[in-house]
């Protein structure tokens, strides 16, 4: 019975001696307005002892920002006889709408492949989740390819020296996000990880919210779908002819 409150004893402080994050963001709520040109998001925070002291120790910052998960389609186009039609495709079930990772070092010299996959430290190992049974080649192109779509439109991205660290206390990451970033929260997760282990992690939020008039519009899109619809086929028909009556004047 001693040497098992004993063993209890010492898991306990073995526990006490990881370290804590502290962590904040320069703003909880971004508010999507007509002329929104993207905003960039400070991420900081301290890494202290369970006292509330400085940790003390050298440690590996990485920040994880996530958007809302949606399930998209992505079609291979191939060019057959000229024409160029759809081929193979691939439905995922969770992908993230914004993906990007910053780190104090490049996530490899970190940590190893398994842990990287298991908290999603980088682009590599981001889980996606196709739906259904695909070769594993053709599912790794789709995976490739909708990763590189998505960072040349600036929602996937990836920093291997995003992060900075200040005498082993405070660290500070900035991200941005584009124009066409989509509404919801978004989940800002911190790992401070040593000797290739997570040994500590916190959780911020993030609201994107659409206001003034591109919420008025979205609301009225969603709630009085049919009448929106009829709404913009006679506003394209009015554009259409003011346009053919101006090009007919000059």
């Amino acid at each position: 019975m001693r040497a098992l409150i004993a063993f209890l004893a010492a898991i306990f402080l073995l526990g006490a001696s990881d370290p804590i994050l502290v962590p904040e963001i320069s703003q909880h709520e971004v508010q999507v307005r007509q002329g929104f040109r993207g905003t960039e998001l400070l991420l900081f925070g301290a890494i202290l002892t369970p006292e509330g002291t400085r940790a003390g120790q050298d440690y590996d910052i990485v920040v994880v920002l996530k958007g809302p998960t949606r399930s998209i389609v992505l079609r291979e186009k191939q060019r057959i006889a000229g024409i160029w039609v759809n081929a193979d495709s691939v439905e995922f079930r969770s992908a993230p709408t914004y993906f990007a990772v910053a780190s104090s070092r490049p996530i490899k010299k970190i940590v190893d492949d398994k842990t990287a996959a298991i908290y999603e430290l980088g682009l590599p190992w981001l889980q996606l989740s196709p739906i259904g049974s695909y070769d594993p080649k053709v599912q790794s192109r789709m995976s490739a390819g909708l990763i590189d779509l998505l960072g040349r439109e600036g929602l996937y991205s990836e920093n291997p020296r995003g992060v900075t660290v200040s005498k082993q206390v405070l660290y500070q990451a900035r991200l941005a996000l584009p124009s066409s970033v989509q509404t919801g929260t978004y989940t800002a997760e911190t790992f401070a990880i040593r000797g290739g282990k997570v040994v500590a992690s916190a959780i911020s939020r993030v609201e994107v919210r659409k206001t003034g008039l591109e919420l008025a519009v979205a609301q009225f899109a969603r709630n009085h779908g049919f009448f929106y619809g009829l709404l913009a086929v006679a506003l394209s028909v009015l554009m259409g002819f003011l346009a053919g009556r101006l090009f007919a004047l000059v």
